[in-house]
């Protein structure tokens, strides 16, 4: 069977997915892999049947996944039949209030990362800062410090440039350390591996609306410790959110409604994204079905999509008996439950097949019915598998255990995951997200600028005869049709992108498919620059009451340096300015006879060193730093390094640049200090920048709005940032 790929997609698979030689060229093609992974998932099938035709399974799950109509999360894709096998992407881990079990889930934690998994988090069971610890006879650090340790061991653990380490971070909103939590991210310099987000009660919310106080609990004692005003949190959560993205909230009382198996324990933590609301211990795998490819004659082929949801139930089943899980307890809790994640991708791009646009009442519909017929037929498929294979062990006690449903294989059936690397697979538009943009610029490996549309608008557009190569450019400068000439209303009307649409559509589209999901819908409010908090306030709001599990909300430009910048020119601005600030030949500027500055002290694994950052009118100047009683070589390397430092700054080189070249450099001695590992001399003069700048160096790229690997644009969309060029995804 032939494979239709764009170029996109090709050197997306190239880059993440295809095994490579030992000079690191594919040594597979886009066939190969997807042969692989449909060999290695259809032999499961042997385990329940010895009779079984595993040649006609593979050759099923080889044509969903080669024709791009159903495609697994990452982790299958890549690990498949090779020798790390690690298939899922969901993990969530327990944190208690003791030391032995933080640094039990560290390990664990790091074991995930490095079999490509993400993980989640409650911090909620942590006694807060300054609580009182009686084995050590000290006060307590609270959650956040251990937090940071999460994040730095999450940091260290590479994962061979195929998946990065991503985590969530939770606390609930009665913790008495819940106002530094929701302010920990306004500090850019840490926590960079978390997302985080609060888990909103029902009872807080119900003090909300009625304008009273709620309890904060000391979860080590369960006493209350204080009163505070729900309005005063919220405002403060709000603001938060507004300024930076996060943290993000979940209502936990929601998720805790919908928990097939209360009798296992109650929900605290989510998956990095927010989707997949786990037990501790328990993983899931994912999947998503392409809706962009179930229309046919401008209508929705059911049964088409009845067949592909079948044998996609079937797939995912069967991914969690070849898992090689990276702990046992994890394979066991995993087996209890055996849930499974059904979702979608394409559905922006089915509504313009179909001819609605995405911020309309008749889309909301359009949600509700697809979602309802993918919910029922999977709960159907996995009826029907149960009846073959067993129940799931943990069947009994379960919202399923009742005459009505004597069979069920999966827990759950239905997630709604971002899909932000396979959607460029397949070549569709992202999970439940709209358009992100009509036409963008890609940079190719030799930096030739390729102007990519939208394949269903460049029809249009050639069909009503207003297509031009110069049309694409123009799009590309903002990603919007809104406000461009030339092209018919009801065109523009059908072609909205995210940041056309009203953060109220968002919602309302998210609930509609909440309404048919058993775990959770990943999504991305997206609100425009001059939005205000109450704008926000206002989307949680509407959130909570369409019975919406959680939600993620991003602001135009709303982090510090971090403009979104969808169009090309933006980005070629930033571009040039760069090359002109590094461009050999420039002339340092003289140092002044006098400057104005600090000296700070920071222990390293060689010694205490004192470095010193002085300004002149034009701003940082010089940098220099000294090792105290000591000499030789490492002395002679730090004056090197501060004299290095001091003359690129007056010579214009950026100082962002500069510390992203001395951050992370290591030596044989790091040592911790202040909850943060100081990896060597040049490692510390770069925390000291930091602290005087507060510039955050862990992913600048990012945080410039530019990916991380290739340099293109950086989208939000699913609760994640996704780069459409390469296929970066900050939250995998």
């Amino acid at each position: 069977m032939a494979i239709s790929i764009s170029p996109n997609a090709l050197v997306v698979l190239e880059r993440r997915y295809l095994k490579k030689d030992r000079r690191g060229k594919p040594a597979e093609t886009p066939q190969d892999l997807f042969r692989r992974v449909a060999r290695t998932v259809a032999a499961a099938d042997a385990r329940f049947d010895p009779k079984a035709d595993i040649r006609k399974t593979a050759q099923d799950f080889y044509k969903l996944m080669a024709g791009l109509v159903f495609l697994p999360n990452s982790p299958t894709l890549m690990n498949a039949g090779r020798r790390l096998g690690q298939l899922a992407a969901c993990f969530v881990l327990p944190v208690e209030d003791s030391i032995d079990s933080i640094f039990q889930t560290l390990r664990h934690t790091a074991m995930i990362h490095k079999s490509g998994g993400g993980t989640g988090f409650s911090f909620s069971r942590i006694r807060p800062e300054n609580d009182w610890v009686f084995s050590t006879q000290r006060i307590s650090t609270g959650p956040i410090s251990f937090m940071t340790v999460f994040d730095v061991a999450t940091e260290t653990v590479k994962q061979g440039g195929t998946r990065r380490g991503a985590n969530m971070g939770i606390l609930r909103v009665d913790h008495p350390d819940i106002e530094a939590f929701i302010q920990s991210k306004t500090d850019p310099t840490i926590l960079n591996n978390f997302n985080i987000s609060v888990a909103l009660t029902s009872a807080f919310m119900d003090a909300l609306a009625a304008g009273k106080d709620y309890d904060l609990v000391n979860p080590r004692s369960n006493k209350v410790v204080k009163r505070i005003s729900a309005r005063a949190i919220f405002d403060q959560i709000v603001r938060a959110a507004w300024e930076s993205g996060e943290p993000g909230i979940i209502f936990l009382d929601h998720i805790n409604r919908a928990n097939p198996v209360k009798h296992l324990g109650e929900i605290e933590a989510t998956n990095p994204c927010g989707e997949q609301p786990l037990l501790p211990y328990e993983s899931c795998n994912l999947g998503s079905i392409n809706l962009s490819k179930m229309i046919s004659h401008g209508k929705l082929n059911k049964t088409e999509l009845k067949h592909t949801i079948k044998s996609a139930v079937h797939f995912l089943d069967n991914v969690i008996e070849v898992n090689k899980y990276p702990l046992r307890r994890i394979e066991s809790v995993s087996k209890q439950t055996r849930k499974i994640g059904l979702g979608i991708m394409g559905f922006a791009d089915m509504l313009i097949k179909l001819g609605i646009p995405y911020d309309s009442k008749k889309a909301v519909r359009q949600a509700e019915q697809v979602m309802r017929f993918i919910l029922h037929e999977a709960r159907k498929a996995s009826s029907e598998l149960a009846k073959k294979r067993g129940n799931f062990p943990a069947y009994e006690g379960s919202v399923f255990d009742n005459p009505k449903t004597p069979y069920m294989r999966n827990a759950t059936v239905t997630t709604v995951a971002p899909t932000g690397t396979i959607s460029i697979i397949a070549g569709c538009s992202s999970g439940v997200e709209p358009i992100f943009a009509v036409a963008y610029e890609r940079r190719v490996l030799d930096g030739e600028a390729l102007f990519e549309m939208h394949p269903v608008f460049e029809k249009v557009a050639k069909q009503n005869g207003f297509y031009s190569n110069k049309l694409a450019e123009q799009i590309a400068e903002t990603g919007s049709i809104q406000n461009i000439k030339g092209i018919p209303d009801k065109i523009k009307r059908l072609f909205v992108t995210a940041h056309d649409i009203a953060p109220e559509w968002h919602i309302q589209i998210q609930a509609a498919f909440q309404k048919f999901t058993d775990n959770a819908v990943s999504k991305t409010v997206n609100f425009p620059h001059d939005a205000t908090p109450e704008d926000i306030e206002n989307v949680y709001r509407l959130a909570y009451q369409t019975g919406c599990k959680g939600v993620t909300i991003y602001r135009y430009g709303s982090r510090d340096r971090q403009v979104l910048n969808i169009g090309r020119e933006q980005a070629r601005q930033a571009a040039e300015t760069e090359a002109k600030l590094t461009r050999p030949g420039i002339v340092p500027r003289v140092r002044p006879v006098r400057t104005k500055g600090f000296t700070e002290r920071i222990n390293t694994g060689c010694g205490k060193l004192y470095v010193t950052i002085n300004e002149d009118d034009q701003g940082i100047c010089e940098v220099f730093a000294q090792m105290g009683k000591t000499g030789g070589c490492a002395s002679s390397q730090i004056e090197a390094a501060g004299r290095l430092i001091s003359l690129a700054l007056r010579s214009g080189v950026k100082l962002e640049a500069i510390v992203k070249q001395i951050t992370g450099i290591r030596c044989p001695s790091p040592i911790w200090q202040n909850a943060k590992m100081v990896l060597s001399c040049p490692d510390a003069m770069s925390q000291v920048i930091n602290n005087y700048t507060q510039i955050s160096t862990t992913d600048m790229p990012a945080l410039m709005g530019a990916c991380p690997d290739c340099g293109g644009a950086l989208e939000h969309e699913g609760g994640c940032l996704v780069c459409r060029s390469c296929g970066f995804s900050r939250c995998s």
